[in-house]
């Protein structure tokens, strides 16, 4: 990590719009979306029961879990349907010259 606390995952050729793609960030699975032009970031696990959500669908500014189909707002991590109740952990992300960075400055669940 830089020291800004950034690290670089990805490059952003590797989430085209409507992409999702699983990156590693210190050892935590992290889901990138590129979602209504914007890319964001949430924790690759369903609070539910641990799915990884980039086996999902992506609809809009939400990432529906592939095993129960609870849905989660890629912007805030909250869960927006049952069974899932609790939020997931979201993470900041910043473009610098092709590459994705991502920071845990961001907010959601703090697990």
């Amino acid at each position: 990590m830089d020291i800004k606390g950034e690290l670089r995952v990805a490059k952003l050729a590797d989430v085209p719009p409507g992409g999702l793609l699983s990156v590693d960030f210190g050892g935590v699975r992290v889901l990138l979306a590129h979602a209504d032009g914007e890319l964001h970031a949430v924790r690759d696990e369903c609070s539910h029961e641990a799915a990884k959500l980039s086996d999902g669908e992506l609809e809009g500014a939400t990432v529906e879990c592939p095993w129960h189909f609870s849905r989660f707002c890629l912007r805030t991590g909250t869960a927006l349907d049952f069974p899932a109740m609790d939020p997931i952990d979201t993470y900041a992300v910043r473009v610098e010259g092709g590459d994705i960075l991502l920071s845990r400055a961001a907010g959601g669940a703090d697990r």
